[in-house]
Parts: structure tokens; sequence; C-alpha cells
């Protein structure tokens, strides 16, 4: 009888392990599972800890095919709505909410970017790159992302110039999440040094990860550092070398992550956790349980860990999703963030676009301490329309 009740429970364990994977499987949770349960919380700090705090947005206005009115709309919508919402938010330093929008270069339409670049250079975010494209080859890769980055600095005044290269830099958003041909059937990309190509073209850090549930998701999770391109093997940027204190830049291309983790308070069926990939959208409202999960994931420069780094993402103009992001739940998120996160005592809140992000990333990597707000600017200036706007939204929140 003994040895049977022991076979019974033997068979339940391994189906029920065999369950499990399966559960893994279906969301691609295998790839980078073995990553996040082998990470620690950042070590305790003296004083208080900095969150860094940047939005980044696949904004595409012809989502699903619309026609212009619709494009229109969208766009309309963001540049009012966004505007009063930000409004009426600050961070430590007098900032209001920054939002990145990175804009698809195969969705290029003046006037939305100029709608965009007009509010961007009223103190309210920054634009950057974002790109869909499949089998697609160097030469057209090329061509297609110098053209854009020409024309959002020329005729948008967007994206920074290098004071020391003179050239044009952009921060870039993968579309479909395949960065580097990073899908299995290697669609939605095509080029296996895809790393190698933006680094010479201009691109500064990637901010498509966390990829989750995507198969395009990397095996490295929570981290910032750099990947180096293997032009003969698709997702060179699984791995990389961690961003540290005293480093130096290496391999190919900087990675920025954003959280991700598993969400314990909110279950399926009760039981399974479902994963935090810090997207928000109607069915993943920006909730006070999230905000702290984001900041516990305790993103940071090696040798830095005062200084936290989240980054959320979202597809802004997706009409289900625009309620949530441009009423009251965002409000609730910087209500939350401002006075959870920015006491002076015990946190520093610090609104910031993905390249003051990559600046104060960079600043951390060269020793520097204190206040990240004074690294805002520290590797790459403002694109050229911002200078005016940013000015003025600092001086009207110490005024406020």
């Amino acid at each position: 009888m003994l040895v049977w009740s022991l076979v019974v429970l033997l068979s339940f364990a391994v189906l029920a392990a065999g369950g499990l994977y399966m559960v893994l499987r279906l969301r691609n949770m295998q790839i980078w599972m073995a990553d996040y349960l082998r990470r620690r919380s950042p070590p305790p700090v003296t004083g208080p800890v900095h969150v860094m705090f940047c939005f980044v947005d696949h904004f595409e206005p012809m989502w699903k095919g619309a026609d212009l009115d619709t494009e229109r709309a969208r766009v309309d919508r963001w540049c009012r709505d966004y505007r009063a919402l930000a409004g009426r938010h600050r961070d430590a330093d007098g900032r209001p909410p920054q939002h990145s929008f990175f804009y698809p270069e195969e969705e290029y339409r003046k006037e939305h970017l100029d709608k965009v670049a007009s509010l961007c250079a009223d103190g309210f975010g920054e634009i950057e790159i974002h790109l869909h494209h499949d089998n697609d080859t160097e030469a057209n890769f090329r061509e297609c992302m110098s053209r854009f980055a020409k024309t959002l600095n020329e005729q948008h005044g967007a994206l920074p110039i290098d004071p020391e290269t003179g050239q044009i830099r952009f921060a870039f958003i993968h579309g479909n999440w395949c960065l580097d041909n990073s899908r299995k059937d290697g669609r939605w990309c095509g080029l296996n040094n895809e790393l190698i190509l933006l680094r010479e073209l201009g691109c500064y850090a990637d901010f498509t990860l966390p990829a989750a549930p995507s198969e395009a998701q990397t095996s490295t999770v929570n981290r910032i550092y750099y990947a180096k391109d293997d032009p003969h093997c698709a997702k060179s940027h699984d791995t990389g070398i961690p961003v540290r204190v005293g480093g130096q830049a290496s391999g190919d291309l900087m990675i920025i992550q954003g959280p991700l983790g598993l969400n314990w308070k909110s279950r399926r069926m009760g039981i399974i956790p479902r994963i935090e990939n810090s997207d928000i959208r109607r069915s993943s409202p920006p909730t006070p349980d999230r905000v702290d999960a984001w900041v516990n994931a305790g993103i940071h420069v090696e040798g830095r860990p005062e200084w936290i780094f989240v980054k959320i993402h979202t597809h802004g103009t997706q009409e289900p999703d625009m309620d949530t992001l441009l009423g009251e739940p965002s409000e609730q998120m910087h209500r939350y963030l401002e006075e959870r996160y920015n006491d002076g005592v015990h946190h520093v809140l610090h609104y910031v676009t993905s390249r003051e992000m990559y600046n104060i990333v960079k600043a951390a990597e060269a020793g520097m301490i204190g206040n990240p707000n004074q690294y805002r600017d520290y590797a790459l200036p403002p694109p050229p329309s911002s200078w005016a706007g940013a000015r003025e939204a600092v001086a009207q929140g110490a005024a406020a």
C-alpha cells in the first residue's frame, strides 16, 4: 500500500510539473524565468533612492489602417489631453511627466509629426524612432533610417546632435518586438546584423524590451547592458555585459529594459500570477501595486543602486486604451508616484525622456554621484526644438 501511495504521489508530481512547464511555454516564460528567479534585490543604500520614470510609446496613428480623419483625431486627442494631464503634475525638479513618442518610419505624415513636435517643444516629451519591417535588406534599412532621422531633425526639430561627432542620434524601438531578427521564423525583421547597423546609423540605445510574452523576449531581464552583435546569428542581444560604475561602452548597442516579472496580486483563476511586463493599456492599468513592482524591480547601473530606472511602455493611439492613458488611471498613477516616491527622504522622483534616461545611465557609468537631475543632458544635448519649452515648463513648475 505504501509503495502504491508513493507511486500515485510521484505521478501527481510529474503531472503537475508537466502542467507547469506547459503553462510556462504557452506564454514563453521559459525563456526568461531562470534569470528572473536568479535576480537579487539591490543592496541597501544610504539616503534617498532616485527614481527615473520614463514612459515610452509605440505611437502609431495609422493603427489598423485607419483613414486620415481617424489618424488626425488620435493625434489631436493626444496633443490636447496629454498636455492637460501632464500639466497637472510635477516631479522633484519641477518637470511635468515626459512622454517619449517613438514614431514609426513607415507611418510618416508631416502634419501629425508637426503636432507632436509642438507638444514636445512645449516641454512634454521628445520624439524618437520606431520601425516595423519584414524581410529587410541592409541597404534599405540604412537608407530609410538615415532619411527618417534627417527628416525628424531638420523638419521637426527632433533628435539630438552628437556634440563630438555631429551625427544625428536616436533611441530605437523595434516593431513587433523583433530586434535583431529575434523571432524563430525570421519574420518582422530579416537583419542578423541589426545592432551593428543601428550603432553605425546613430542609435544610442534600444528601448524595445521587455517583449514578453512574445518569443522575441530575451533571457536577460531587468537590466541595462551592452549587447555585442554576431552578424551571423539572430538575437545577439539575448545576453550582454552589464553597464557598471567605472565601466565603459562595450559591444554594439546599449539595451535599456523595462521591468519584467510576475504579478502575484493579479492572478488567473486566482492561482497563476500574471506577467508584469510594464505595458499600460485598458486591460492592464497602471495601478499602485504595479508602480511598486516597477520600482522594486530595482533596475540600475551596477554600483549605483540608489538610482533606479523605471521604463514603461504603451501603444498610445489605440482607442480602447486612450481613456486609460489620458484619463483617471494615469492621473492616479502620477498622483501615487508623486506621493509615494517623491518625499525627498526615502525617494526622489524624476520624470525623464528616453534620451535623459540614457544620459543619466552614462553619468552613472562614469562615476557621477548626487542628484541625477544635473545629468539629464550629460552625453547628448536636447533636440533643437526643446530648449525653450523645457525651460518654460521648469519655470512654470517652480512658480506653481
